[in-house]
């Protein structure tokens, strides 16, 4: 049976969902757009990966967003001692049984939270690949389905450069946005501070079940993207492979993404079709981390903050369909 689309959305599902962006919000004082691309990434079946410095938050939105959904959460610290099994999981010998076993790890649930990812070595961070693209692992010649929803949520500090390790281009790429909370306005920060030391996290109840979330991720499906819209989002992407300070410009993946993402901004927004503002709104989030400057240019600023700047300006050099 297929979801409904966008527009027809029963009334009370779709009110829950915007009780869960109403209550991500209480926990993320003045940050709706952080909060309304992070349901953004949920219902595109994408991946998170929160980047700014510590202590504004960027756990706490990964907390909230998994808890107000009735699943299973685990949350990981990486460090640089842990292995691939920490994650994915081990085969044991059973005494008792005579047979080998395997003992699941961290992985199989419905939110993982893999904080400060950047912190674990590559081998570790390699062990999420298969994970995060196909919803499967696979150990000592066998594959083991993943949870359905499944969602990573990973968190990296961009300042602290020590003990830390890089994600590579292939894993930067199974991320469907990068985003960026930043300082909190000083109303919402005096707000912050009166709210005191009190588990702003927990939610009396999920305010949305398995089931719905995965009737949400249908529907997103649904949601019409015109063939002009189609012709821009590739247009956009071709600039990005042809652009003389890229050395590497958004995959096909990442076309995929920007495609997946924009139907669900339009859902969330009560639309049943896609709109060129979505593309605009969502291209910096979901290639801003998908392409690689040639040295030249990182060497002259801050890569992040280039990359945002130049594909702003492509932006500006790609006609908009009418």
């Amino acid at each position: 049976m297929m979801a409904p689309p966008a527009s027809d959305l029963s009334v009370a599902l779709r009110s829950r969902l915007q009780q869960l962006e109403a209550h991500l919000g209480t926990i993320l004082r003045g940050k709706a757009e952080v909060v309304r691309l992070s349901l953004v990434g949920l219902l595109s079946r994408g991946h998170l990966l929160i980047e700014d410095v510590p202590g504004v938050g960027k756990t706490t939105l990964a907390h909230a967003l998994a808890r107000a959904v009735d699943s299973r959460f685990h949350r990981i610290q990486f460090t640089a001692d842990m292995l691939p099994g920490d994650v994915l999981g081990v085969t044991v010998f059973n005494a008792q049984t005579q047979e080998f076993e395997f003992k699941p790890g961290a992985i199989f649930t419905n939110f993982l939270l893999a904080d400060e990812i950047n912190r674990a070595t590559p081998k570790t961070q390699s062990a999420l690949l298969e994970a995060m693209n196909e919803q499967q692992i696979s150990i000592d010649g066998r594959s083991y389905p993943l949870a359905r929803p499944f969602m990573v949520i990973a968190t990296q500090n961009p300042v602290e450069h020590h003990g830390t390790y890089p994600l590579p281009e292939s894993q930067l790429d199974r991320f469907l946005m990068r985003l960026r909370i930043g300082y909190p306005d000083a109303a919402s920060e005096r707000e912050i501070l009166r709210r005191g030391g009190a588990d702003h996290n927990a939610v009396s109840a999920p305010l949305l079940t398995q089931t719905e979330i995965l009737e949400l991720q249908q529907a997103v499906e649904l949601v019409h993207v015109d063939d002009s819209l189609v012709d821009y989002m590739l247009a956009i992407v071709e600039r990005t492979r042809a652009h003389d300070s890229l050395a590497l410009g958004v995959s096909p993946r990442g076309a995929q993404a920007l495609f997946r993402a924009c139907q669900a901004l339009a859902m969330l927004e009560g639309r049943g079709f896609v709109t060129p503002d979505d593309v605009k709104r969502l291209t910096v989030p979901v290639f801003a981390h998908r392409v690689a400057l040639h040295a030249r240019a990182a060497a002259a600023q801050r890569s992040t903050a280039a990359a945002e700047r130049l594909l702003e300006n492509i932006l500006t050099l790609t006609d908009v369909p009418l």
